[in-house]
Parts: structure tokens; C-alpha cells; sequence
């Protein structure tokens, strides 16, 4: 089969299209791969700055969507259904793999294969973040970083369906404003001098949830962009700086600092990965929340899908196109 493979840490253009083997399929679910889902993790792993690394040459990607091929008795997908499947770190940009059947969910007739490669981890990342870890409640007020990426236009869709009243996007350009606003920002705000947009915005009360993807210099200015009891949330850090807190800010303001660090859930929460899909499968397959609109390349050109991550060319989510 093809596969992409990197084999040098030397950025994302290390990324070739090869021929390997197809994976041992016994016991597991195995897919025939139609799209891969690109995330900032690819991009650190093709470095070796990753906290995970991988044996080197490795396959890319931690989220596909395809048709199941062949599953295991009693498993709860079989042979011809569309899916949405995890290899949460590495794997997904080849045109088969085979993975435990908990890490593989029936995709909904009305998302398209491109769509469902660009689901899985922004859209769990985000409930994990508003759900579980922001405990948005109805009626609250979100602000994301970073808002024309993946994270970004996840949080714009997601949130209102779980009860914000207003999500305001943080962007850098108009072009990328534009796009947050296709994704359901109620407010476009540039990143210089966000914090006085946002307490203009809010008449002075700051918002209830910063979801910042990026870090960085923003962070200080984020926590101040807090209402009384509201909750910065720490996805990450593709702005490079792991910024730092002075904790007498939360005292002295009632606010908090949130670590969001889904795949690590999940580890020491067997069920998780289920019980989110059995909240987020309804809201796509009703229409309630629209599928993402990916930017598709061409599996030669997976290099370019990773390099438009590292670069902050993208917009919205990033997929392989594998068939």
C-alpha cells in the first residue's frame, strides 16, 4: 500500500509517499483509509520536539475516516460502514490501518469522508475543553486564540450548540477573521490590543472562558480578559512559548487556569472516547453542528498539509486526501 513515511527529522518536508506493507489486521477493525487528519503534533514529531517519539521511519497522522474493510466478531462496526477512527499519534496517512475497535466510530451519512479525517481530535480536544474541563454553562461568553485553525473553528462551531451566548475569535488577518466568522464567531477581534477589544465588547466584564490554543506573550493578557469566576483554558502551545502564570493572579481575581490535556484523559478514562461520541454523533447527524470544511491536499503533497501548520497558513482544519 502507500503510506507516507518520515524518516529524517528535518521538518515536514522529510514526508515521502512510499510503498510498505499493509498492517496485520488480525483482531483489530481494519479501514481503508479515504482522508487523514493533520495536527500540530505532526509538525513537532517531524522535528523530534514532540514528547512522543516515535521510532523513526514512522507514518504521520492520528486521525482517519474510511470504510471498514474486515472487524472482529462483535465488534460494533463491520465490514462496509464509513467511520471516523483515532491512531491518536501515528499511522494515519497510509490507505489501510487496523485499530482496536474502541477507537473507531460510525460516521454519520451526512459528513464526508474529508470532513470526518478533520473531526476526531479538534472536536474531542473542544468537548473535553468546554464540557469537562470549562464547565461551559448556558448563557456564557467564550474567547478563542488562534480562532482560523483547526482548535479555533472547532471551538466557533461547538460552543453555542453547548450553550455560549457569544464566541468571540482572536485572528491575526481579515482573511483569517473571515474564516472564523464562516465557522459561527459572533465577534471578530484582531490579536494586537484583544483585551481592550474584548472588555469593549463585554462593557467592561471580560468573558467567561479564554480557550487559547497558541500561548505565548498573549497569555497574561488572556487572564486578564477574565469575568470574576472565569476559566483560561491551556490547550497548547503553537505559538512556541510555554508562557508562565503568576498564581496571585487567580487568587486576587477568582479566576482559573485550566490545563486541557485530552489524550492524557483518555489514558486513565477508559469509556471517555465513547461517552464524548455519544454527545458529539447526534449534533452532526441532526445538522445542529455543521462538519467541519477542511483544506484538502492531495496525499503527494502531505509535506505541504504538515508545512501549512508550522507556517500558520492554514485555515480551519488540515486533511490528506488519501483516495
Amino acid at each position: 500500500m502507500r503510506a507516507i513515511q518520515i524518516a529524517s527529522l528535518d521538518g515536514p518536508q522529510a514526508a515521502k509517499l512510499v510503498e510498505v506493507d499493509e498492517p496485520d489486521g488480525d483482531g483489530a477493525v481494519v479501514i481503508e483509509v479515504h482522508a487523514a487528519g493533520v495536527a500540530f503534533p505532526d509538525v513537532l514529531q517531524s522535528r523530534g520536539l514532540y514528547q512522543y517519539k516515535p521510532e523513526m521511519p514512522y507514518t504521520p497522522g492520528g486521525e482517519v475516516a474510511g470504510v471498514v474493510r474486515s472487524a472482529p466478531d462483535g465488534a460494533h462496526v463491520k465490514a462496509g460502514d464509513r467511520v471516523a477512527a483515532l491512531t491518536m499519534l501515528c499511522g494515519a496517512m497510509a490507505e489501510v490501518v487496523a485499530l482496536p475497535a474502541e477507537r473507531v466510530f460510525k460516521l454519520p451519512d451526512n459528513v464526508s469522508f474529508e470532513a470526518g479525517a478533520g473531526l476526531l481530535f479538534n472536536d474531542l480536544t473542544m468537548h473535553h475543553a468546554l464540557r469537562t474541563r470549562g464547565r461551559l454553562a448556558e448563557g456564557e461568553t467564550v474567547l478563542v486564540h488562534g480562532a482560523a485553525g483547526g482548535i479555533g473553528t472547532s471551538t466557533l462551531r461547538l460552543a453555542p450548540a453547548w450553550g455560549a451566548s457569544r464566541v468571540i475569535a482572536v485572528v491575526s488577518t481579515e482573511e483569517k477573521g473571515a474564516v472564523a466568522t464562516a465557522a459561527g464567531a459572533t465577534d471578530v477581534v484582531p490579536v494586537d490590543g484583544f483585551k481592550d477589544e474584548v472588555k469593549g465588547l463585554t462593557e467592561g466584564r471580560g468573558v467567561d472562558i479564554v480557550v487559547d490554543p497558541v500561548g505565548g506573550d498573549r497569555f497574561t493578557d488572556s487572564l486578564r480578559s477574565l469575568a470574576p469566576g472565569g476559566r483560561l483554558l491551556v490547550v497548547g502551545f503553537t505559538g512556541g512559548e510555554i508562557p508562565t502564570v503568576k498564581v496571585n493572579r487567580l487568587l486576587l481575581n477568582n479566576v482559573d487556569a485550566v490545563g486541557v490535556g485530552w489524550g492524557a484523559w483518555t489514558f486513565t478514562h477508559p469509556n471517555y472516547l465513547a461517552e464524548q461520541w455519544a454527545e458529539l454523533e447526534p449534533l452532526l447527524a441532526s445538522g445542529k453542528v455543521s462538519a467541519p470544511q477542511p483544506q484538502v491536499f492531495p496525499f503527494e503533497r502531505a509535506a505541504d498539509a504538515i508545512a501549512a501548520l508550522e507556517d500558520r497558513s492554514a485555515k480551519g482544519k488540515v486533511v490528506v486526501a488519501v483516495r
